[in-house]
């Protein structure tokens, strides 16, 4: 995804309509100063050109950043930019280090929290089994594997502020309905980063657990170029069984991490079709 695309509505958009509208010369003197570059910012809105980490510290010149704003900015279009997990890890890290991005983002920081922890859901699960208790200590040790008390608090509190739990009449914790959702951004980052999470808890499960708590199960096939999609829609059909299940299971007492995973083992040879 290119980077204006993830800049809707931003302040370069606001200086282009501004200045093409209202004060049209102002917007050749702005550009100019970019150094010769006047249809790059225009090509960077319209989504014809990726903008690069030279260009962006232009960009903040010509904006009057500097200091941390500068580093601010030139941070976030590399992070945007960035191919590998681990990449977007490190500059997501280096943006949470910013002051004015805690304060301006605390709730989008509550959702990343959400994404980025495995035990969270799992916890939110477990409010609906028949045993549970509001015990930092005794929730921590249910985890498989543990995690601290402090990390159980965190959760709960991170659950209730995302009013993915709420508490009843009675004070009580139960589930309730996500209201709001991360961005796109961070969104795909965590997402990506609970799933390599889950599938090593699957591979350490091998050893961590009786073969009769768990199952650890393969097949591989050889099918037409279609394969994929069909794959998928089966697999989409199945998690909604196992959802209808979870409704309809009235005596809850253990949560369960069920991974899906299909990906190709050969390529389709192009030159033949």
């Amino acid at each position: 995804m290119r980077f204006q695309a993830r800049i809707a509505d931003s302040f370069f958009g606001l200086i282009y309509l501004a200045c093409q509208l209202f004060i049209q010369p102002g917007w050749g003197l702005w550009v100019g100063s970019l150094g010769g570059v006047s249809n790059y910012l225009k090509m960077v809105i319209e989504g014809e050109r990726n903008l690069t980490c030279d260009m962006a510290k232009r960009f903040a010149h010509a904006c009057r950043l500097e200091g941390k704003e500068a580093e601010y900015f030139c941070t976030l279009v590399d992070f945007a930019n960035a191919k590998t997990v681990q990449e977007r890890n490190y500059l997501y890290g280096q943006l949470q280090k910013y002051k004015r991005y805690n304060i301006y983002h605390e709730l989008e920081l509550a959702q990343d929290y959400y994404h980025s922890k495995w035990f969270l859901p799992a916890i939110r699960e477990m409010i609906s089994t028949r045993h549970f208790r509001e015990d930092y200590t005794w929730i921590a040790k249910q985890m498989l594997p543990p995690i601290k008390p402090r990390e159980a608090q965190i959760a709960i509190q991170t659950l209730l502020k995302l009013e993915l739990l709420k508490r009843n009449k009675k004070g009580k914790l139960i589930q309730g309905a996500p209201l709001v959702t991360t961005g796109a951004e961070t969104r795909s980052l965590h997402l990506v980063n609970y799933h390599q999470t889950m599938m090593g808890h699957a591979s350490t499960s091998i050893d961590r657990l009786k073969a009769s708590e768990r199952d650890i199960s393969s097949i591989t096939l050889c099918l037409d170029k279609h394969g994929v999609t069909r794959l998928k829609k089966i697999i989409s059909d199945f998690r909604r069984k196992l959802l209808e299940l979870e409704e309809t299971d009235l005596n809850k007492e253990q949560v369960i991490q069920v991974n899906f995973q299909v990906f190709p083992l050969t390529s389709i040879d192009r030159e033949e079709e």
